[in-house]
């Protein structure tokens, strides 16, 4: 919405008062139920405090969000500051560490501007109010005929600064919940610091080196550790070890057998040395004899393998949407008018730059834990069951994340940092070698999707059938955070969103299959997009087929089935518009790939095309993707010449970071269609290291046409939703080129050449 009253925020206070010499702005802890007048005359304010205006004149924002090269803190600041109406140059940004007080912690998802849009802009706002009637006062004027603009309140010609305000200590009004829900937001055509250009905040420091990421922390006395792993990833059993060679090594101190009540490291230890380098050698010379757990045999064709079987049990899995009767409608289907397909993607790793590591202390009985993570609130009690403390007696101090897209979303990391810390008695610094983290990596799950559609005999989709089966990483990681699905069963949401499309089609029945195999065999992970990412794979090329089952142009097809009716209507404030923004993108892409003039392309070249919603039905970001690739016939080889993409995120807080984010986005998912897989090996990822696992390089970034629709929605997400469009309108591109149509993930030159021999 471009303005408006939010009254989902009525059950927070808000204060405005002086905290030393400084203004703080804050909302009552979400948490208790009170209104912030009410727990400050019981003495009893807890602030989750988003900002400080200091006397002179530089504002100070809290970032509870995690920072791995998005820009999270700019954007939330700049949130803020558009209805605080500050000076951005008066902009500061400080990322805390954990603390009930801050809420629950979480980075990921897409989440981070859209989740705290209303309530940072309902924190400005009410600090601008506040200042406005201290600032009147000072002015000699009434409020009503006071402005703020620009770190300043004006009465005509008049003026006072925020920091003088605040200098000259007067007093702020609370607003109580009810006064907080009465709050009218600007209207977009007020915005000043929205949707334009200003440097990230945290680029300085990066540039210059100066900015500390959590491979970086030190503390006085700290020692070093290296893991030893197991050669499975659960049940493994150490029967005993040698570190005979190990005492040969200089600044070798001790081996401990790690002993982990939560579960997380089961047959683990961990080589303790006075340097990094030390401990790295010590480990490698360590010999350990360990009864490996029950999965040690499993490989990757069998996880596909088990996917596949439950995916094709008609009453596996749980209903993730249900509408009309798709199953009997199919069954009364001729079979010439029904299209079916079975879509597979491999294992993949994160492979973020900065390996995983953590410093774990303890001092005074309480622990802190020095690293980068994307969510502090879901690592916190597995600490406490690992250390047999409470969690108010564990901090997780932030810092930067040398990237994170879903790894650090799981913080089993800092469990065996702080039990080595525990079993020694003095801080440590442990550190995962690149081979390390890969072995302990929350790989994607390697997945396998079927899909049915029956047509009427005007080639229009009456019944659409889609089965998804993948290891859940909910299940593993947050079973808490399982959903209820249509039939009573739990899903994971997060392993079936992006199946509930915004296509029109009468009959569907859409069902998300966990495969218990992958889990017992290792951590499945979320990884970023999630599972739209796979999803979207299987749903675009599917699609594609559809329209060419019923001899229809794609791009004309999926525009026939997006009406903006019944639960495609959308709602307000998030998808506004429902499925006709959907068709907007769709037809702006249209216009900026000529995709009316492919038939001029040369032989072995095509326009494929995908459309996708980004993360989330109820957060939707609206793309339209168009993929020019080269596909030569004799090697099978894929080559991607540019890809085109109009996206329609709604209002865009910060253009350059929105834009990067699409980039980055984009070039994942190009990496994961072409390249990217690993696969499991008795029961353990086969890849380790970048000699065999092989992302995307640079001499294979193609032309990147981005547009971004202008927009005065309310914002959504932009991490993730630029990745799962790449790799259908690349099959896509390759059936158009070449009559065959790849259903695997990467896709390989041989899948190709295999596809063309028929």
């Amino acid at each position: 919405m471009a303005d408006g009253n939010f009254s989902d925020l009525t059950r927070r206070g808000f204060l405005v008062g002086l905290s030393g010499s400084a203004l703080t702005l804050a909302f009552a802890n979400p948490s208790s139920g009170l209104a912030a007048e009410h727990q400050i005359a019981n003495g009893g304010f807890e602030p989750t405090v988003w900002y400080v205006i200091h006397p002179d004149g530089h504002i100070v924002v809290n970032i509870a969000k995690a920072e791995m090269g998005q820009h999270v803190g700019t954007a939330l600041a700049r949130v803020v500051a558009e209805e605080l109406e500050a000076n951005w140059d008066d902009i500061e940004i400080v990322h805390v560490d954990s603390d009930p007080k801050w809420g629950y912690m979480v980075t990921g998802g897409s989440w981070s501007v859209n989740h705290t849009w209303f309530m940072l802009s309902q924190a400005g706002a009410a600090g601008r109010i506040a200042l406005i009637e201290a600032g009147a006062r000072m002015l000699d004027a009434d409020p009503a005929d006071c402005t703020a603009r620009g770190g300043m309140v004006k009465h005509g010609e008049a003026s006072v600064s925020y920091g003088d305000i605040v200098a000259a200590g007067p007093e702020f009004r609370s607003f109580s919940s009810e006064e907080l829900g009465a709050i009218t937001l600007k209207p977009a055509s007020e915005r000043r610091i929205l949707n334009t250009s200003a440097q990230a905040l945290d680029i300085p420091a990066k540039s210059t080196g100066t900015a500390t990421f959590g491979i970086d922390a030190e503390v006085d006395g700290m020692v070093y550790a290296r893991p030893v792993l197991p050669p499975s990833r659960f049940g493994a059993v150490v029967n005993g070890f040698d570190d005979s060679k190990a005492r040969d090594i200089p600044g070798y101190l001790q081996t401990v057998e790690i002993d982990d009540p939560s579960g997380t490291c089961q047959g683990w230890l961990a080589v303790v040395a006075e340097t990094y380098p030390a401990a790295i050698k010590a480990a490698d010379a360590l010999s350990v004899d360990w009864t490996p757990g029950p999965n040690a045999d499993v490989s990757e064709a069998q996880l596909v393998e088990e996917a596949a079987r439950l995916a094709n049990d008609p009453d596996s899995g749980a209903l993730f949407v249900s509408q009309g009767d798709a199953r009997a409608t199919i069954d009364a289907t001729a079979p010439e008018r029904l299209v079916k397909g079975t879509y597979r993607t491999s294992s993949v790793l994160h492979f973020q730059l900065e390996p995983v590591n953590a410093v774990a202390m303890e001092e005074d009985g309480h622990w802190h834990l020095h690293g980068g993570n994307q969510w502090q609130s879901l690592v916190l009690p597995v600490l406490a069951s690992a250390l047999g403390v409470e969690q108010s007696n564990i901090t997780l101090h932030q810092y930067y994340l040398g990237g994170g897209f879903g790894r650090r979303l799981f913080g089993d990391y800092f469990v065996p940092a702080a039990l080595t810390a525990k079993a020694v008695g003095k801080p440590v610094k442990m550190v995962f070698t690149r081979e390390d983290d890969a072995w302990l990596d929350c790989a994607r799950s390697p997945s396998v999707q079927t899909l049915t559609t029956a047509l009427d005999e005007g080639g229009a989709p009456v019944a659409w059938d889609h089965a998804a089966a993948a290891g859940w990483p909910t299940t593993a990681i947050f079973p808490g955070g399982l959903a209820q699905g249509v039939n009573g069963e739990k899903l994971d949401a997060f392993s079936a969103n992006g199946a509930d499309h915004w296509y029109a089609i009468p009959d569907q029945r859409i069902r998300a299959i966990d495969v218990p195999l992958v889990r017992e065999t290792f951590t499945p992970g979320w990884l970023r997009s999630v599972g739209v990412g796979w999803i979207t794979w299987a749903l675009e090329s599917h699609m594609d087929e559809v329209a060419r089952a019923a001899g229809a142009d794609p791009l004309e097809y999926r525009l026939s089935l997006l009406k903006a009716e019944g639960r495609n209507a959308g709602e307000a404030p998030v998808s506004v518009g429902g499925a006709a923004r959907l068709a907007g993108v769709l037809e702006r892409v249209r216009e900026m790939s000529d995709w009316d003039a492919r038939d001029a392309l040369p032989d072995g070249t095509a326009l494929g095309l995908a459309t996708a919603f980004g993360q989330e039905r109820s957060m939707p970001t609206w793309i339209a993707c168009v993929v020019r690739a080269k596909v030569d016939r004799d090697s099978g080889e894929v080559k991607v010449e540019k890809i085109t993409m109009a996206i329609d995120a709604g209002t865009v807080v910060h253009p350059d970071g929105a834009m990067a984010q699409a980039e980055g986005s984009i070039l994942w998912g190009l990496s994961m269609a072409l390249h990217e897989a690993t696969q499991i090996e008795n029961g353990v990822v086969a890849d380790r290291n970048l000699d065999t696992y092989t992302p995307l390089r640079m001499n294979q970034v193609p032309e990147l046409e981005i547009e971004f629709v202008e927009s005065t929605e309310m914002p959504v997400g932009l991490g993730e939703p630029g990745t799962v469009a790449i790799a259908p309108a690349i099959g896509n591109a390759i059936r158009e080129a070449l009559g065959v149509r790849v259903t695997d993930l990467p896709i390989r030159p041989d899948a190709v050449t295999a596809l063309l021999k028929g």
